[in-house]
């Protein structure tokens, strides 16, 4: 019987492949919005994006904030 430091437990393929389970249910979900069909697809895609707004600090206050978006060319 082996034991529970020499285990050969499966590992799962993502975490094999050096990839976070983040960055491989982002793919995954990538690839489905990808394969959705119209009007389903522009759906999906507009709920992707994500808009943020970044503060700098300065002498223990917060400048004004930029309005950001992950978005290229937003």
């Amino acid at each position: 019987m082996a034991s529970a430091a020499g285990s050969t437990a499966a590992v799962p393929f993502w975490r094999a492949a050096g990839m976070t389970y983040i960055s491989y249910s982002n793919i995954c979900a990538s690839l489905v919005r990808s394969c959705l069909k119209e009007p389903h697809k522009t759906e999906a895609l507009n709920r992707e994006k994500v808009h943020f707004a970044v503060s700098k600090w300065a002498d223990g206050k917060a400048e004004k904030p930029t309005l950001r978006s992950d978005t290229p060319g937003e």
